[in-house]
């Protein structure tokens, strides 16, 4: 078990996935990693143990539930109780709407939003034991302008199922004393830029950490810092 406490990052990539990853762990947490590439993971690891943080990376497929379900015991049993959970996992898969994949459509949905409510589920008990915690969703712009979706439906219709579960879970668990919302990221994920994946994490980290009385379903980031 870690004496750090432990945050979960479903969906880990080289873009926000790592830099979500880093920051927490840079804020004194130990992080778990979940994707589907174990190659992957081990180097991510290997970078945020190289710039002194904690990391452990565990493979799985998220459309899976009962991988997924797996794969977060074995994290509690491992590292401990989450404190954090953040679900960070979508796919941007072009086509035009009526020639979209009717089962390639249902994995897509799968992987964004099934997913999330997956994890939510498996660190619920913990967290409400517990009396607190984070439960924090990477949203998309296109869950607010779906009529410029058009050409990857999949994820439009993921993102906008995804902010409405959260919008509907979070007063109950509020409730419960846990911090439930989705961080929606109204612009195009690029380096260098506004919405680059760095200043994008720190956002998060930015809503992670506000009391109580400032915990709200859902935080729009537009490029400027979050109020």
């Amino acid at each position: 078990m870690s004496k750090k406490p432990v945050c979960i990052v479903a969906g880990v990539g080289p873009g926000l996935g790592m830099s979500l990853a880093r920051r927490f762990a840079r804020g004194g947490f130990v992080v778990a990693l979940l994707a589907r590439r174990a190659d992957e993971l081990a180097r991510y690891c290997a970078t945020i143990e190289a710039e002194g943080g904690a990391a452990r990376g565990y493979p799985v497929e998220l459309t899976d539930a009962a991988a997924l379900r797996a794969a977060l015991g074995r994290v509690a049993e491992e590292l401990g109780d989450a404190d954090t959970a953040i679900y960070n996992a979508s796919v941007w898969r072009q086509a035009h709407p009526m020639l979209f994949d009717a089962v390639q459509f249902s994995a897509d949905l799968s992987l964004c939003v099934t997913g999330a409510l997956v994890m939510a589920q498996s660190v619920y008990s913990a967290m409400q034991r517990a009396g607190k915690g984070s439960m924090l969703f990477t949203g998309g712009g296109l869950a607010l302008h779906p009529e410029a979706g058009a050409d990857v439906v999949a994820l439009t219709a993921g993102k906008a199922a995804l902010r409405a579960m959260v919008l509907a879970m979070a007063p109950a668990l509020e409730a419960d004393g846990i911090h439930c919302t989705t961080v929606t990221v109204d612009g195009a994920i690029a380096p260098g830029g506004a919405f680059d994946p760095e200043l994008i994490a720190e956002q998060f980290w930015s809503v992670h950490q506000r009391p109580r009385a400032q915990w709200q379903g859902e935080a729009v980031y537009g490029g400027l810092p979050l109020p």
